[in-house]
């Protein structure tokens, strides 16, 4: 689901599937970088050249199918809901702006999972990372306990403080972006990668029928569109915030298959069974540089050789031409 996108990036509205395993891909088009291989969705169409949004901010929810969103661009259904990662969009976006230091933030509270990069190593250093720190940023000044309508939920439970804890972490995010509004008027686009698993716990302990979990949905989406809303103002309408919605990520399929001669090194070329390497992407190009500039270089050689043969001495050769047969007389 899309929130929030500048004009010049054109989602088209309609019910084309979203496979997983495409997300990153994905945002790095939406952001104006080239992915390796051709991405055929016909829900993105192509931006201007010269202009990209200044943040991408991605949200994968887990333990829910769709979340009622007051306000979207554009929804699509997700198939395939394999496990992804930023990773390939983070190294990116640090590679081509490394002297500018972008904000590089993924951020995983339930996992107690954080990576960082660039200017967020300054400005984030104080987020609360890990449940323990998380709980005690509940009981502060300024928590979202005091200002959300907690109804079922209950400040003891853990599967219910595991929720807010994820909630208090938007909050926090958004209230230091206002802090460090320096950020959003850099040339150097900003990547933000959350992942929420707080509806899942709620989901296995409590059931999606349960007064807790439709709270806690309730709860989420008003969060999300306010979390959205508020990114894109700081940014200067100029960021794209995506939700992920997944129930459960599903194990990715792989096929396993058995050598005839039983390799457990298939490429290893040491290997008894003089097996070949495995096919690289670069063997193309290496192909072509070495196979013409062989063809160039033998061309070279035969032109040589056929101009030294049939060379006259008497006329082309400075050698000849500067010896003098005939002995001068004065």
């Amino acid at each position: 689901m899309l929130l929030t996108a500048p004009e010049f990036v054109s989602f088209q509205k309609g019910d084309w599937p979203v496979s997983g395993e495409t997300i990153p891909d994905l945002v790095a088009l939406t952001m104006g970088f080239s992915v390796k291989e051709d991405l055929s969705w016909p829900g993105l169409k192509a931006g201007p050249l010269f202009q990209r949004p200044r943040a991408n901010v991605l949200v994968v929810v887990r333990g829910v199918d769709s979340l009622a969103l007051p306000q979207s661009v554009a929804s699509y259904p997700l198939e395939n809901p394999v496990p992804f990662t930023m990773d390939s969009v983070a190294e990116t976006v640090h590679s081509l702006f490394a002297e500018d230091t972008p904000v590089v933030l993924q951020l995983a509270p339930s996992e107690e999972r954080l990576y960082m990069l660039g200017k967020a190593n300054a400005v984030f250093e104080d987020l609360p990372v890990t449940l323990q720190q998380i709980r005690a940023r509940l009981s502060q000044d300024g928590s979202v306990l005091a200002s959300l309508p907690l109804n079922s939920l209950s400040r003891n439970a853990e599967a219910d403080l595991l929720f807010l804890s994820e909630v208090q972490v938007l909050h926090d995010i958004t209230a230091l972006l206002q802090r460090h509004r320096h950020l959003a008027k850099d040339h150097s686009p900003d990547l933000y990668s959350l992942e929420l698993s707080g509806l899942e716990e709620l989901s296995r302990l409590y059931g999606q029928d349960s007064p807790q979990y439709r709270d806690a949905t309730a709860i989420l989406a008003s969060v999300l569109q306010k979390f959205g809303e508020d990114v894109y103002a700081l940014y200067g309408n100029n960021a794209v915030v995506e939700v992920v919605t997944v129930k459960s990520f599903e194990a990715p399929l792989t096929r396993k298959s058995r050598s005839i001669l039983e390799s457990k090194q298939i490429s290893n070329p040491g290997s008894p069974y003089n097996l070949a390497y495995k096919y690289n992407f670069h063997y193309a190009v290496v192909f072509n540089i070495v196979l013409w500039l062989m063809i160039t270089l033998a061309l070279a050689v035969i032109a040589i050789s056929y101009n030294l043969w049939n060379m006259d001495p008497g006329y082309d050769s400075i050698i000849y031409r500067m010896t003098n047969q005939k002995i001068r007389m004065d």
